[in-house]
């Protein structure tokens, strides 16, 4: 496979190399929003386990924002790559003001995806952290800080398609790296997609409701 038709098509792709957790009841699936929360879905309805969110900001260098400079999380993470933050030469204010910025929007995504119900328990389980794609792994390993500190049984990261360098650095993270797609010469994410459309809140919503 060279690409995916679109999210769900590769949550499909996806659940069938995970098939081994079907019904599973120590797994929980757990999407990055936006993106990877249709993928999360679909890896959800197929393998019968239960759905739910992890929030996680980018945090974007300052005028070139698609470039990832590190990532928060709930919970209070921040990760910051610091070969980044060196080669742009990026003070101490302009990153805590990215920091503070990105905090808001990530707590407004946590009141609007889970209201007042509070976190799955991720203590002892089989978690399967899911996002569309991996370019940077800024926000994957924000996530997998965040989920590491609340001592999960199995950590697997699925994805349906991923950069060499940052699938090698998940298989040193994770328990379990699933990627079906890892080419030699990666763009980015979208460029594995034909259809890439973004993923909105409404849609996020969408989803959850019906897992």
């Amino acid at each position: 496979m060279k690409r995916f038709y679109d999210r769900y098509e590769a949550g499909r792709v996806l659940a069938r190399e995970l098939r081994q957790y079907d019904q599973d009841p120590h797994v929980q699936v757990l999407g990055l929003p936006r993106g990877g929360v249709p993928v999360a879905f679909e890896i959800s309805k197929a393998l019968r386990v239960p759905l739910d969110v992890l929030i996680v900001r980018k945090l974007g260098v300052p005028g070139q924002e698609e470039l990832a400079m590190g990532a928060i999380s709930s919970g209070g993470v921040v990760f910051l790559n610091d070969s980044i933050v060196k080669s742009f030469q990026l003070p101490t204010l302009e990153i805590e003001e990215v920091i503070e910025r990105e905090k808001k929007e990530l707590e407004r995504r946590e009141r609007l995806y889970r209201g007042h119900a509070s976190s799955p328990l991720i203590r002892g389980k089989t978690v399967i952290l899911v996002d569309d794609g991996i370019a940077t792994g800024a926000t994957l390993r924000a996530a997998m800080m965040m989920l590491r500190k609340q001592q999960p049984a199995h950590l697997v990261v699925a994805v349906p398609v991923a950069s060499f360098s940052s699938y090698e650095e998940m298989v040193r993270l994770a328990d379990e790296v699933v990627c079906p797609l890892i080419p030699e010469d990666f763009y980015a994410v979208g460029a594995y997609y034909e259809n890439f459309s973004q993923t909105t809140d409404e849609e996020v919503l969408s989803l959850l409701k019906r897992r």
